[in-house]
């Protein structure tokens, strides 16, 4: 496994107390872990099961720098008591734990209730504790995006997907609901205690991978490229973000931003059309499908697809969007890797472990 590019810690970076971090074994999650260990942090990371070689054999194998430490734990985000168990004596919490999946046979189940359920468990858990003094959620553009949008409008942080439903869009709707447990509970709690809170906001997130695990989300895209699942593209335009940047405006949010802030991490944007033809020019000597398929037809693709949905396939193709990050320039300091080099580093470690 290639090395990694972690930024040099910022200058008022918190070095004491320990940092758990939910969902660790996940693709934003093993980066937040990464780039504090690179700090000098002591983290507790948490995953669903530590027998599982992809879940922490990338984890383990992490560098940590002087003075840092890292202990992997078990949590289940549905089990209050092992939630507790993690969270108990931390004084840093990053919540990157959820489903991330745009459609399932029991969407409830599978989607929405670990958002809502995990995150009621994660902010009783932190009234548990006593200790947890800053607190950043992850959430996502799913959460601010509603399902009605005017092509080419530009969102803020400002908006919610209120009109998420169950059946048209249960991602955004397990994304919406998760935040409100947060921001109902922080505006509950009482201002001279309750921790410093913020949530952050990702987009499509590209970028290098540390386990197979991490080619099921965001990079399923780049691997439907590589595997050339289909013959065609779809008429659709990928805004994107490089995970190491997700990372850091996580673990920047620590200390940086206003309290109770939402801010957007996206990068640019791409078609899907140049998404292939980028990674061809990268790697010509394989076959890329650069063909964009027509939208009718692409809509019937989205019926079929156990990775999509018509009503998915009906908001996004043939439109844009875009989305206001500069917050998070101005109050974490954030700049962005472009959107070409987030796709052209997220390759390499998949064809150098045999991941295609």
């Amino acid at each position: 496994m290639r090395k990694l590019s972690i930024p040099a810690p910022p200058a008022e970076a918190v070095s004491e107390g320990v940092v758990t971090v939910t969902g660790a074994s996940g693709f934003i999650g093993s980066h937040v872990v990464a780039n504090l260990l690179a700090r000098g942090r002591r983290v507790r990371a948490t995953v669903r099961d530590g027998s599982d070689p992809e879940r922490t054999d990338h984890l383990r194998a992490l560098p940590v720098a002087e003075g840092g430490g890292l202990e992997i734990v078990e949590m289940d985000l549905f089990e209050p008591a092992s939630v507790n168990a993690a969270i108990a004596g931390c004084t840093d919490l990053i919540h990157t734990a959820a489903a991330v999946r745009i459609s399932a046979k029991d969407p409830q189940r599978q989607i929405v209730d670990p958002s809502v359920i995990g995150t009621r468990n994660v902010v009783a858990a932190i009234d548990a504790s006593g200790t947890v003094r800053r607190f950043v959620h992850t959430s996502s553009t799913a959460a601010i995006s509603p399902m009605k949008w005017r092509d080419g409008e530009t969102l803020t942080s400002e908006s919610w997907a209120d009109d998420a439903t169950l059946d048209g869009n249960p991602y955004g709707l397990a994304k919406v609901e998760g935040e409100r447990v947060v921001r109902n509970w922080h505006s509950a709690a009482d201002p001279e205690t309750r921790p410093r809170m913020v949530t952050i906001h990702p987009c499509v997130v590209f970028g290098p991978p540390m386990s197979r695990r991490h080619l099921r989300g965001s990079l399923a895209l780049v691997m439907a490229l590589i595997r050339r699942e289909l013959p065609v593209v779809l008429p659709m335009q990928i805004n994107i973000v490089d995970v190491r940047d997700v990372a850091e405006a996580h673990v920047r949010a620590l200390t940086r931003g206003e309290d109770a802030g939402r801010y957007l991490v996206v990068s640019g944007d791409m078609r899907w059309k140049d998404v292939s033809l980028t990674l061809k020019q990268a790697y010509p000597e394989r076959k890329w499908p650069t063909l964009t398929l027509p939208y009718p037809a692409a809509l019937v693709v989205s019926i079929f697809h156990p990775k999509l949905s018509l009503a998915w396939a009906r908001q996004h193709l043939r439109r844009r969007l875009y989305w206001d990050a500069s917050p998070a320039e101005r109050d974490l300091g954030m700049s962005w890797k472009a959107p070409q080099e987030a796709l052209l580093d997220s390759v390499p470690v998949i064809f150098e472990n045999g991941w295609a």
